[in-house]
């Protein structure tokens, strides 16, 4: 398991950790026996995770130290990508330009040479993209055009409302720095065992072996900067390009780890893997019942998996804080906790489908998946890899550049059975 693997499971962790405060809180009573001894497990499981972390974390720097100077001869590579300036790394490709941009270019290299492949413009280090920063987009009225006021008020730009993004959140394992096509072998089946009377012969039986794979697919984004905005030095620019690329395109991700479609071109996500559990609401579909929360979770133990988490988006998670568990009653909800579900962490996300269809309630359902996020692989071929266009036609009429971000990863559902959803929740 990987340091990122490591620190998305502890996370979770604690997830479910507050979830039972919450919950006790919420009810204004202490834990009950059960709560309590789940939380001592969980404490126990973090504690154990920390300490994973600690080691994967040592491993990590040894083996940077093990593997030379980095770019620039500084042997923190790590401090060396955040130092990266998006901004530099596009003014360095444009024609006659006398911007330095020595770090971003020894970077780019250093990257093209751990990964065995050159890059169309310059690589760009994920590293850059940890920060979330509040910025601007890009105003209605032209790329940029609107970004240097005569009253400058660079904490004051206000970022459009995003999709939130969580499926590496919730525990998606991560492979990076893939190479060729990836096969994981999976078993389907394991042999058979049998009761046989003294001095009578076992029969032979072979255990079911097949695979999954990951094979590069590519997502990108295009656009068009003004010459103002690319010449402005503000870090405000920085942080703008910076964050709008790395939203745009880790939306997309998330999207297709969880609806993909898994043809021309896109990723399959978990709700299109075959084999994953399903619980119906009705021919047409149905409002969200407590009943069939519970059924959800047990479509994934009865199948020997252990979820650990419900995704879904905020019609559902609204619909289920004002639906009661028990008709009789109207004292408790099918969602009391913000975050919590039947006891586990809820992330939402309006990534998740609200537009299915299904018998007469037509682009009108929403899902809900519970599952164990640590089965989701999320395969990574190629960092984040920026190139710009100073000469495409329109662009140099005006002035303006073109830039172009793509990367290249797959998904896959290690074991689909971890996963159940419920795909017609009638949310209107």
């Amino acid at each position: 398991m990987n340091l990122q693997s490591i620190r998305e499971q502890r996370a979770g962790v604690v997830a479910q950790m507050r979830a039972l405060l919450v919950t006790a809180e919420t009810a204004k009573r202490e834990l009950t026996a059960a709560e309590a001894a789940e939380f001592d497990r969980l404490k126990t499981e973090e504690r154990g995770l920390a300490d994973q972390a600690a080691r994967a974390e040592a491993l990590l720097e040894a083996e940077r130290r093990a593997s030379g100077t980095p770019a620039g001869g500084d042997r923190n590579f790590d401090a060396e990508c955040r130092s990266f300036s998006l901004l530099r790394a596009i003014q360095a490709q444009l024609p006659n330009s006398s911007v330095d941009a020595g770090r971003e270019r020894e970077v780019s290299q250093e990257l093209a040479r751990r990964s065995g492949r050159s890059a169309g413009g310059l690589f760009i280090p994920s590293q850059i993209f940890e920060e979330r920063v509040f910025t601007t987009t890009n105003p209605a009225g032209g790329p940029g055009s609107n970004l240097v006021p005569t009253d400058h008020r660079a904490d004051q730009y206000i970022d459009r409302l995003r999709d939130a993004l969580i499926v590496r959140r919730l525990g998606a394992t991560v492979l990076s720095g893939l190479t060729g096509n990836v096969d994981i072998p999976r078993l389907r089946a394991s042999v058979a065992a049998a009761w046989v009377l003294e001095n009578a012969a076992l029969t032979a039986n072979n255990p079911q072996v097949e695979k999954i794979t990951l094979t590069p697919k590519h997502v990108g984004a295009l656009t068009e900067y003004s010459r103002n905005m690319v010449q402005q030095t503000s870090p405000d620019i920085e942080a703008l390009l910076r964050n709008d690329f790395a939203q745009i395109l880790a939306a997309e991700v998330d999207r297709a780890a969880i609806n993909g479609a898994g043809a021309a071109g896109v990723p399959r996500g978990i709700l299109q893997t075959a084999g994953i559990g399903s619980v119906a609401m009705g021919a047409n579909g149905g409002p969200i019942a407590w009943s069939s929360v519970i059924d959800l979770v047990g479509a994934v133990e009865i199948a020997n998996a252990q979820g650990a988490a419900f995704m879904t988006n905020a019609r559902v998670t609204r619909n289920a804080r004002r639906t009661v568990k028990v008709a009789s009653t109207d004292s408790e909800m099918v969602m009391d906790a913000p975050a919590a579900l039947a006891g586990y962490p809820v992330g939402v996300t309006n990534l998740v489908p609200s537009n299915l269809t299904k018998g007469t309630s037509v682009g009108v359902c929403s899902a809900l998946i519970f599952g164990d996020f640590s089965q989701l692989l999320l395969g990574y071929w190629s960092e984040f890899d920026l190139l710009v266009n100073p000469y495409e036609s329109a662009a140099y009429a005006k002035g303006n550049v073109q830039i172009r971000g793509m990367l290249t990863m797959d998904v896959a559902v290690r074991q689909p059975a971890a996963f159940a959803a419920i795909q017609d929740l009638t949310t209107p």
